[in-house]
């Protein structure tokens, strides 16, 4: 009865998490485009030889009317007008690129864990860690998965130099 309870324990909290995160959402704005960006899941992150690699699969994100068209266009004749939740991703690739990331890049992420406990995950715009706390976190699948957002990735000559956590309504 115990494990019972405690799954509706943590159901409740992800409810409240996802409730929080909607209301917040109000002051989303869009990642800006920028020059030598790509949009991706990261897959994996590890260190090599003192650097760290991450594994990307590169991604097309859509928003607004965009996300309209690029669902209709994708999912045919399915009864709807537009993306249900004004987003739309295409991942039509199993590509894995492996990008280096410079020591200094910097890491901005809408929604973290930073206590290890549900109730303490938030929405905070574009709240800055250090990329070394990311590389940490991101290997764990606890709490909050990081690898299930996708990212906006910003490439300088090869490496990665910034890492923008997508907000998921």
């Amino acid at each position: 009865m115990m494990k019972l309870a405690s799954k509706w324990t943590v159901l409740a909290l992800m409810m409240m998490l996802i409730t929080t995160a909607g209301a917040t959402a109000q002051g989303y704005t869009p990642v800006a485009a920028a020059e030598n960006q790509e949009t991706v899941y990261i897959n994996q992150m590890e260190i090599r030889d003192g650097q760290i690699y991450l594994s990307a699969d590169p991604i097309e994100w859509y928003e607004g009317a965009a996300a309209d068209k690029a669902f209709v266009e994708h999912e045919g004749n399915t009864g709807l007008d537009g993306a249900p939740d004004g987003y739309y991703i295409v991942n039509n690739s199993v590509q894995n690129d492996v990008y280096q990331v410079a020591p200094d890049a910097s890491v901005e992420v809408q929604i973290y864990d930073h206590t290890g406990n549900i109730e303490d995950t938030d929405v905070q715009w574009n709240e800055s860690i250090p990329l070394a706390q990311f590389e940490k976190d991101f290997a764990k699948k606890d709490v909050l998965d990081l690898s299930q957002f996708p990212y906006h990735i910003t490439l300088r000559e090869g490496k990665v130099v910034k890492i923008v956590q997508q907000f998921i309504p």
